[in-house]
């Protein structure tokens, strides 16, 4: 509900001589202001700027607009490893991609997995148990070539997604995805993961090595031998 106030402002100016007090000049300026006010709620300068102050409590302590992958982040009880471990338990395979998703209003954790009967399937689980909601096995056979290709890349590695998040470690963040990258030169693990102020950051793990540095940070998705900090595995 709408209401109108006014707030009057009164500038005077006064002489005083003799003991007798002489207004000699008023001015009075009306100031019209409109305020969304529920019956009952105070009519206050604060009331008045609490919109702008509700839109400011969007954004981080420092303006910044707090990330998609912060709010999930917060509100998931499982991790991308232990979401990665149920996914092969379901499907018996290798998981090539994780993600923090959301689904008609639910966290969940999105898997592709790489089955050992030669599909692919795809997983929803959920985010809070990691119970399966739903699978499916992409019948497009288009993507044998990506099946071959992802299966060379894989072969001889020893880190899985799971292992790759472990590795990223709970000090750099919460994980929100763990990505297989198979680029013939050189596949890697990518993962992403988010920090309580919001920033988000990209982490390459070695698929035999378990090493971890950060991606570029010019293009994230730029070649992988670019520089990084080198530590290994934190876990």
């Amino acid at each position: 509900m709408k209401r109108r106030f006014v707030l009057a402002a009164t500038a005077a100016t006064v002489l005083i001589a003799g003991g007798a007090t002489t207004a000699v000049a008023v001015t009075t300026t009306a100031v019209a202001v409109t305020t969304d006010a529920g019956p009952g709620s105070p009519q206050s300068g604060a009331q008045a700027s609490a919109p702008l102050a509700a839109t400011a409590g969007a954004d981080g302590a420092d303006g910044r607009e707090e990330s998609g992958d912060a709010q999930k982040a917060a509100g998931a009880k499982t991790g991308a490893a232990q979401a990665a471990v149920a996914a092969v338990r379901a499907v018996p395979g290798t998981v090539t991609e994780i993600e923090l998703d959301e689904d008609r209003g639910a966290l969940v954790w999105e898997a592709d997995v790489l089955g050992r009967d030669g599909a692919w399937h795809g997983l929803t689980l959920d985010a809070l148990t990691t119970r399966v909601l739903h699978s499916h096995v992409d019948r497009d056979t288009s993507g044998a070539h990506g099946q071959d290709r992802a299966r060379a890349a894989l072969r001889g590695t020893t880190v899985g997604a799971a292992d790759a998040a472990r590795a990223v470690g709970q000090r750099r963040g919460t994980v929100t995805s763990v990505d297989f990258e198979d680029d013939p030169a050189k596949a890697v693990w990518e993962v992403e993961t988010v920090t309580r102020d919001g920033r988000e950051h990209t982490y390459l793990v070695d698929p035999r090595t378990a090493a971890v540095s950060a991606a570029p940070a010019d293009d994230d998705h730029a070649d992988h031998d670019g520089a990084g900090d080198h530590d290994g595995a934190d876990d």
